[in-house]
This record gives structure tokens, C-alpha cells and sequence, in this order.
């Protein structure tokens, strides 16, 4: 057998053994069809605003949300914003002061109130933006204010200080407790006697408006801006969603979700409608905490 042949076999074994590799996501659109990275990319690149929708834990998610924010970045020749529900408004000062360079790592991570999971999961599109110099808008509803609306409803924020009220979406906020999302939220908080904590969906809306306020706040109509939350805000185009088109229904909006699935080949209908994208990873994956 002369070289050429053996080498020809040789390739052929291995294109056969690599087929069957394992894959660590697959990526489906609204309607179920898969699609690949590219053809997805390509498609939210002309949106105003990506909503990124994450499963806390997966290591692969964080992973395509650096990679979607790079690509970005680079295909928009920088024209780029970033933002998190991981960040909390009050904390906006110490993230640009830190983007900017004028307090140091271990003062912003000692007092910003960050995630557990922070160094592994956000911590490298923190430093992406702090060295493209890239706007970092953190969204979220201060936790103190989301939990008096666990406790009491919307009602209670009515008794905030006026200094305080710069921090949360203006009041009275609106407020649909018939979404879908909402409704399934409502009978997640049945407590013991069948009794139903029918705060936490509204906990869950002032969280949503409140990040839609800021990113509409920080919107720039030459930008996208890429915000990173947790799938439930923006699953089923509710939640952020729900507030940024009820502000502006003219916005390009897209979204991004992840799920879970012993099979990500063949996820399973519940992804249908589910977002505009859909990454399916492998339910065995390993999680980052």
C-alpha cells in the first residue's frame, strides 16, 4: 500500500470517529429549525436590543454570551452596549468607576455585591468591556427594593425616599398579571396550607421594568445593547420584553434562550415560541456552581 492510499484510509477512520462526537449545544430558532451560530449572529447583529436569556449555572451559555458580545463588538465596529441583571442600579457608580480604571479589582468585587458565580461566569465580560473601553449599564432593581415588593406588593415602595426612587423604574409601574409567565410564577408561590404569596410575580415585574427602564434609559439608536438575564425575564417575549415594547413597540428586539435536554438534538416542543433563539445544551453538563 503506498502512502497516499494510507493516508486516505487513515483520514476516513477518523471523519468517522469524530461523527459521532458529542456536542455541548445546538441552537434552534421560534419555530424549531436549527440553525448554526453564524446564521444566528447574523440576525441579531441589526437588532436595537438582545435580550440573552441564561441558565445561571451552565458554563456554556456564559461562554456564547462572551462570544456573541465579541463578535458583536467586532461586526458593529464597536458600536456596542453592555448590561446585566447580575449588576444592581446603585451599584453603577463603583462599575464605572472600575471600567474606568479609578478604583482597583478587589475594592469593585468587595463592594459591588456581586453574584457568587461572578468570577466564572461574568467577571470576563466585565474585564471585556473595561478593556474596549465598552458602556456597562447594571439594570437590575436593588434587592432590597424587590424584596418589599415580596413582602408587601407594589404598595410598598410607595414609602422610598425620593434619592432612592433614581434606582428602581418610575412609579406606579405597570403591571399585567394575566401573562403567562406571571400566572406560572403565581402558583410557583403557594406556601404551606395552600396559601399563595401573590407578590412574586409582582416581585418578579418590578425586576422587569426596572431593567427595561434602564435599558432604554442607555439606549443609543446608532448601538446595540446586549443584556445579559436570567431566560424567565425574557421566555415567551414577556417580562423585559413586555416593558420595552409596551414603551416602544417600534424596537427591534431579539431574544435569546437556554434550556436543558437529555437530548439537545431533539429538544422537544417546548421551545417553539420559546425565543427568537434557542440553545439547547446537554442536561449532564457540568455547572459552574
Amino acid at each position: 500500500m503506498n502512502k497516499k492510499a494510507l493516508i486516505a484510509i487513515l483520514i476516513s477512520i477518523m471523519g468517522l470517529s469524530f461523527s459521532g462526537d458529542k456536542s455541548a449545544y445546538r441552537i434552534f430558532n421560534r419555530s424549531g429549525k436549527e440553525v448554526n451560530y453564524e446564521e444566528m449572529l447574523k440576525e441579531i447583529t441589526g437588532a436595537d436590543i438582545i435580550c440573552f436569556g441564561e441558565l445561571h449555572d451552565d458554563p456554556i451559555v456564559h461562554w456564547l454570551q462572551y462570544e456573541v458580545a465579541k463578535d458583536l463588538y467586532n461586526l458593529k465596529d464597536s458600536n456596542l452596549i453592555l448590561g446585566a441583571e447580575m449588576l444592581e442600579s446603585d451599584n453603577q457608580l463603583i462599575l464605572n468607576e472600575y471600567l474606568k480604571g479609578l478604583i482597583s479589582e478587589s475594592r469593585f468585587e468587595a463592594e459591588a455585591r456581586l453574584w457568587s458565580n461572578y468570577k466564572t461566569d461574568y467577571k470576563p465580560l466585565i474585564e471585556f468591556a473595561k478593556r474596549e473601553q465598552i458602556t456597562f449599564i447594571a439594570t437590575n432593581i436593588p434587592r432590597r427594593y424587590a424584596n418589599m415588593v415580596f413582602n408587601d406588593g407594589f404598595e410598598a415602595l410607595s414609602g422610598i425616599a425620593d434619592e432612592a426612587r433614581i434606582y428602581i423604574v418610575p412609579l406606579p409601574v405597570a403591571y399585567d398579571p394575566e401573562l403567562p409567565g406571571y400566572k406560572a410564577m403565581l402558583k410557583m408561590g403557594t406556601m404551606g396550607h395552600g396559601q399563595v404569596n401573590e407578590n412574586l410575580p409582582k416581585s418578579q415585574a418590578i425586576k422587569d421594568a426596572t431593567m427595561a427602564h434602564f435599558i432604554l434609559q442607555h439606549l443609543d439608536k446608532n448601538k446595540t445593547f446586549l443584556h445579559l438575564n436570567g431566560a424567565y425575564h425574557s421566555d415567551g417575549f414577556e417580562g423585559i420584553v413586555w416593558y420595552l415594547k409596551r414603551a416602544n413597540p417600534d424596537l427591534v428586539i431579539r431574544t435569546i434562550s437556554t434550556i436543558h435536554a437529555a437530548d439537545p438534538e431533539v429538544p422537544g416542543e417546548e421551545i417553539i415560541e420559546k425565543a427568537d433563539y434557542i440553545i439547547v445544551v446537554p442536561e449532564s453538563m457540568t455547572r459552574t456552581h
